[in-house]
């Protein structure tokens, strides 16, 4: 349980900061201690007696504290929490994070800190969209901070779009979740959000007709059961199966490509992505509303147009880029070299090849044969039932995100 853990809040500057107060209220209610740094910004928005009266602790401020600083008070508060939380951050102190600069005790205690780190952003729509602010977000996602937020509404400059600050109840949910099942051996992906793509798509030619082709689903659906059997919140975008829901994961039912890419947008932010999905790379231009007859003297041409690439999409860089895209494809001739080239042209971190050729016995079946292809290079993995290539590869992920430990 969460109750008696213990949150070290960091109150950035900007209008969002006096809801930290409500937040506070809402964590203490929730039995869960809270220790407030607030910058030197936050001070013009929200007073430390308020803070600190509803926190019951003092507030800390200063990094060069005579009494604190002889027992390397910053480096103290850094460990003394089981969850770092910066409510609001401001464009500036994402800026500040991302370039590793220590010049208040905020900044110098995110640097210390091995403790996760848990963000909710908050500034005007423009600063928010901005390339630079993105390019820090994204950096940020890559060394495993986690964010909630921020949601679209309405500014307090009078504008309206993304960057108004997630309410406080929401923020202390996520808290509660992240403290309630701390990590543990067997689990290590608490707290982690994963996406997983599974399945054909269907692309209807009129009423009746589809392009579709022949993947099972049964890869991606071991893969989003290993992710959450490894603590992970994952959620499943799946086309057309007959497979069952793994239990204990979200399933979201598409049927074409650009309903699958709105659902994995609709999914986003996460800190997983595992695109499984074997998405038709072409539809009709034109589906008939009608069923099409038969014509007797001349066949009917079919005239296809290019879907989303759904894998590029997920792997583009920017704030809501996960911190690990692993893409899959399944080729039939000179699978491995396509494969390298593949994950280059795709931006996805991890690319997992199989051979579907003809006599490879890959598609419905319970084995697979894969390599994993990376930046480090190809690893070819013996044939194995297709919940064991989840598994193995649930734990990669886990390793590559939490470490070994």
């Amino acid at each position: 349980m969460h109750a008696g853990s213990r949150v070290l809040l960091i109150i950035g500057g900007g209008i969002a900061a006096y809801k930290c107060l409500e937040l506070i209220r809402n964590l203490r209610g929730r039995h869960i201690a809270v220790t407030c740094v607030m910058t030197d910004a936050a001070k013009h928005f929200v007073t430390p007696l308020a803070v600190q009266t509803l926190a019951g602790e003092p507030v800390h401020d200063t990094l060069f504290s005579p009494t604190a600083e002889s027992e390397i008070g910053h480096i103290a508060l850094s460990r003394s929490a089981d969850l770092v939380v910066v409510c609001p951050a401001s464009a500036n102190l994402l800026a500040r994070m991302r370039a590793g600069i220590a010049d208040d005790l905020a900044t110098t205690l995110l640097l210390a800190t091995d403790t996760p780190v848990l963000v909710a952003p908050a500034m005007n729509v423009r600063m928010w969209t901005h390339p630079a602010t993105q390019d820090n977000v994204a950096v940020l996602r890559q060394r495993g901070i986690q964010f909630v937020g921020p949601v679209d509404g309405d500014m307090a400059c009078g504008e309206f779009g993304p960057g108004r600050l997630t309410e406080p109840d929401e923020i202390a949910t996520r808290i509660a979740m992240l403290l309630a099942a701390p990590r543990s051996a067997d689990r290590p992906l608490i707290g982690r959000k994963a996406l997983v793509t599974a399945g054909p798509t269907h692309e209807p030619i009129d009423p009746v007709r589809f392009i579709a082709n022949r993947s099972s689903g049964k890869q991606g659906y071991a893969i989003a059961a290993a992710l959450h059997d490894m603590g992970a919140d994952v959620t499943l975008v799946s086309g057309p199966t007959t497979l069952p829901t793994p239990a204990g994961v979200q399933r979201i039912d598409v049927e074409t490509a650009r309903e699958m890419l709105a659902a994995c947008r609709r999914a986003l932010p996460v800190d997983i992505a595992v695109c499984v999905a074997a998405v038709g790379d072409w539809r009709p231009t034109a589906p008939s509303t009608v069923k099409l007859k038969k014509t007797p003297v001349t066949p009917r041409a079919l005239e296809l147009i290019e879907n989303p690439d759904i894998l590029a999409e997920i792997s583009r860089p920017g704030p809501e880029r996960p911190q690990l895209v692993v893409g899959f494809a399944a080729e039939t001739d000179a699978h491995l070299a396509d494969a390298v080239h593949k994950r280059q042209r795709k931006g996805c971190d991890w690319l997992v090849a199989n051979d579907v050729s003809p006599g490879a016995d890959i598609f419905g079946s319970a084995e697979n044969q894969v390599s994993l292809v990376s930046e480090a290079g190809v690893d070819p993995w013996p044939r194995m039932p297709k919940n064991a290539v989840a598994a193995r590869l649930a734990t990669l992920i886990a390793r590559h995100l939490v470490g070994d430990g």
